[in-house]
């Protein structure tokens, strides 16, 4: 890979006893989509925490834009210029849609930036502005989920992670908030570390992905090369001939990319 924006090197991090990532190093290189895949307990989600302070390495060395951000506070990280959009979305139920992606901001103080992209997120997700006014436990799944990216955009963010964004949607709905990312990416410049369980959707996504097993990573390269070695697609990634249909009718799709 080209220069990097964000490195891991070796690094690991644990829950109590339990070794959650063992001697994880990667690289993000700016302005580029970058896939973590493997299967569930994997260490794909600690990877993200540990990058964003959520959780605390063990061992090893988190350097972003060539500074050491390596264990520290959550508040810090995002004011680095790095936005998490976690698991499940962790949206707050009870505020409005406005203030949620309001919230997204909270780090910032220049007002006319904080207007212009919260126009430019009701931009990308057209029915966020429909529903700014209620409460964000009525949007659906997928509304939330893009309520969620929504917001960490609106940290003005140069990195952002985003950890299964397509858990528990439709197909139909994981298309839609993909084609979003990748505009994101290419209009706004914004590099994206994705964890996905979808490997047919990441790898046609991302430009370059890593696969992990067991918290290790036992494969990286170029997305469409990953896509090639049977012995990922077969015993890594799931894509047996049911997935590689799957693939095709992504492809066709997304005949853009």
């Amino acid at each position: 890979m080209s220069e990097s924006m964000l490195k891991l090197s070796n690094v690991e991090s644990a829950y109590g006893p339990v070794k959650a990532i063992r001697g994880v190093s990667l690289q993000v290189s700016p302005g580029t989509i970058v896939a973590v895949l493997g299967s569930n307990g994997a260490g794909k989600s600690t990877i993200l925490k540990t990058i964003s302070g959520m959780v605390e390495p063990s061992r090893g060395k988190i350097e972003f834009r060539s500074r050491d951000i390596t264990g520290m506070d959550p508040a810090y990280i995002v004011r680095r210029g790095i936005s998490h959009v976690p698991e499940g979305r962790d949206i707050f139920p009870l505020l409005s849609v406005r203030d949620n992606l309001m919230m997204g901001a909270y780090t910032r103080q220049d007002r006319a930036g904080i207007a212009s992209d919260l126009e430019a997120a009701y931009g990308y997700f057209p029915i966020l502005r429909e529903r700014s006014a209620q409460a964000a436990q009525l949007l659906s799944g997928g509304q939330q989920q893009m309520l969620a990216i929504a917001r960490a955009m609106m940290a003005a963010p140069s990195l952002i992670l985003l950890d299964e964004p397509s858990l528990g949607l439709s197909p139909k709905l994981t298309i839609e908030i993909f084609e979003i990312v990748i505009r994101v990416n290419r209009e706004r410049g914004t590099t994206i570390l994705l964890v996905e369980q979808n490997a047919n959707v990441a790898l046609n996504v991302a430009d370059h992905g890593y696969v992990l097993e067991n918290g290790r990573v036992v494969a990286e390269d170029r997305c469409e090369r990953l896509r090639e070695k049977e012995d990922i697609k077969e015993f890594y990634l799931g894509m047996r001939e049911a997935g590689i249909r799957g693939e095709r009718r992504w492809k066709r799709k997304k005949t853009w990319r």
